[in-house]
């Protein structure tokens, strides 16, 4: 491990909620969050938190057990994500867009001793309609505003609480797509605690900055690097729970926002935005970073020519806590590298029997590091699988490094489609398709042939001033692509189904490309699925 990550692991805190305690003793007037009508500095943050403290004892909250949160990004939900640190309760935070049945998934996967929904005025009505679904109380607090909490769950039996503070479980988060049998990741305080400490370094943040909070902090991009990065620097985040171009243009021209993390589709939203010529040109903005889905060069260039700023770009998942790579501040790049690993994380790339390949050969990312997760919630099977021998998290990802040690990803494991004896990684054809000037983003997926082949089909959404047909699409990459890679079939939908984070949905996408199946033409304009 190199001197700068072993100098910002024992810089640590043990604890989550140390966070607005230090910043409350060194700078209490700084402002630390901004949600819409709500201002808080350091020190009414920290009240916030000891507000949220004292709402768990009253609620019966104990150390171990897991208390599911259920809103959208507000202060609220900070302050309580703080608290249960404090009391080395498990926060389960998990997005009010979620359905009632995934919700109820969730809620009976942890044995939540407590659901508490934040309703606050600045969050859509979803958290209330939740909390109302399960009859839960209403609480009007002074800090804390609007929430609701469901009843007690006297069934609930705690975790063991760890002897060492960080490494008890700080947060448990359920990955995109948990319905008929959620997947938990079970994350410590210091897997968090080392991604808001690297993230604040690697951004270059100062209590100065102004950072933009729209990811969901039910993901861990907003929750690790967003929000904790942001407030570990001691800094003031702009928590706005869903992203509108409009507001994102009022925050970097009237609110003085300096640091902006998004994920791809958030910038192809704000392309397809007009608002009378609007210009970024003489903003406070300085550092704009891409995450979360496979960015494309042309989206990349075109938000790079309208911000005068390069866009950065990383990788990670939510077993890393997330972050595992990320391109440098000194350094930009020009291609749609996820940069070199970050400090203090190691990296192999290997075959499917776990030997390293030759450098500069595509193989699957194995990492290891103080962000790898504790495992899955009450899944030994499948943590054993995922964690291998020698602390390496399988990411189920596929990689190649270039000499300089910069990665670039090529795929999911489970997601390379066999075209007559080739491999055909998804994230080439949706490069190839995303470089359209029509194309606002796409998604690649593979259906099963009748000869035991796997077809290539292809989801497009469209800029709503352009309408392309299939066909000129397909030639399009007829002159970019291998007759194999070339889809089957292209599909065009108004929008493409995305989680809260804006990650496309895949499992929805080759479910559809099941159904759908052959078709008279090898073009299809359907509403989404």
């Amino acid at each position: 491990m190199n001197a700068l990550a072993q100098a910002l692991l024992a810089e640590l805190p043990a604890r989550l909620s140390e966070i607005p305690r230090r910043w409350a003793a060194r700078t209490p007037a700084a402002p630390a969050v901004w949600d819409g009508g709500v201002r808080w500095n350091y020190r009414r943050l920290a009240a916030a938190v000891e507000a949220a403290e004292e709402l768990l004892v009253r609620l019966d909250v104990r150390p171990g057990d897991r208390v599911m949160i259920v809103g959208e990004n507000g202060a609220a939900l900070i302050a309580l994500i703080f608290a249960l640190a404090a009391a080395d309760a498990w926060a389960v935070i998990v997005n009010a867009r979620l359905s009632p049945v995934e919700l109820e998934n969730i809620r009976a996967h942890c044995g939540a001793r407590r659901a508490i929904f934040t309703a606050a005025a600045s969050s859509s009505s979803d958290a209330a309609a939740h909390g109302a679904h399960v009859a839960s109380e209403r609480l009007q607090l002074p800090l804390l505003g609007d929430l609701r909490v469901g009843p007690l769950n006297t069934t609930c039996t705690v975790e063991p609480v760890e002897a060492a503070a960080q490494h008890q479980v700080a947060a448990l988060l359920y990955t995109t797509g948990t319905t008929g049998h959620p997947k938990g990741v079970m994350l410590t305080h210091r897997n968090l605690l080392f991604i808001a400490a690297v993230s604040t370094r690697l951004r270059g943040l100062t209590p100065d900055d102004q950072v933009y909070g729209v990811l969901p902090i039910s993901h861990v991009y907003g929750l690790a690097s967003v929000m904790l990065g942001t407030l570990y620097a001691g800094a003031c985040l702009q928590v706005v729970p869903r992203f509108a171009p409009s507001d994102l243009i009022d925050a970097i021209g009237e609110r003085g926002l300096t640091v902006l993390q998004g994920v791809p589709a958030m910038y192809a939203r704000l392309l397809e935005f007009e608002r009378g010529g609007w210009s970024p040109a003489g903003s406070k903005l300085r550092f704009i970073y891409a995450g979360g889905s496979p960015l494309d060069l042309t989206l990349k260039q075109r938000i790079e020519a309208l911000f005068g700023l390069p866009l950065h770009n990383g990788y990670g998942m939510t077993e890393s806590s997330p972050t595992i790579s990320q391109t440098r501040l000194d350094a930009p790049r020009a291609d749609t590298s996820v940069g070199s690993a970050i400090p203090g994380i190691e990296t192999r790339i290997v075959d499917l029997a776990g030997n390293d390949v030759p450098e500069g050969e595509p193989g699957e990312l194995w990492v290891r590091g103080p962000n790898v997760m504790k495992g899955y919630y009450r899944e030994p099977a499948l943590t054993a699988a995922t964690l291998r021998p020698g602390d390496w998290l399988n990411t189920g990802d596929m990689v190649r490094r270039d000499p300089d040690g910069a990665l670039f990803v090529v795929g999911r494991t489970k997601e390379v489609i066999i075209r007559s004896g080739f491999n055909v990684y998804p994230v080439e054809v949706e490069a190839a398709l995303n470089s359209h000037p029509a194309v606002s983003q796409s998604a690649v997926v593979g259906r099963p042939a009748a000869d035991g082949n796997e077809e290539v089909v292809a989801f497009v959404e469209l800029d709503p001033a352009q309408n392309p047909s299939g066909e000129s699409l397909r030639q399009y990459l007829a002159a970019r692509l291998s007759p194999y890679k070339v889809p089957a079939q292209i599909v065009i939908m108004p929008a493409l189904p995305a989680a809260a984070t804006g990650k496309i949905l895949k499992g929805k996408l080759k479910e559809y490309a099941r159904q759908i199946g052959e078709d008279d033409s090898e073009e299809r304009r359907i509403p989404s699925p």
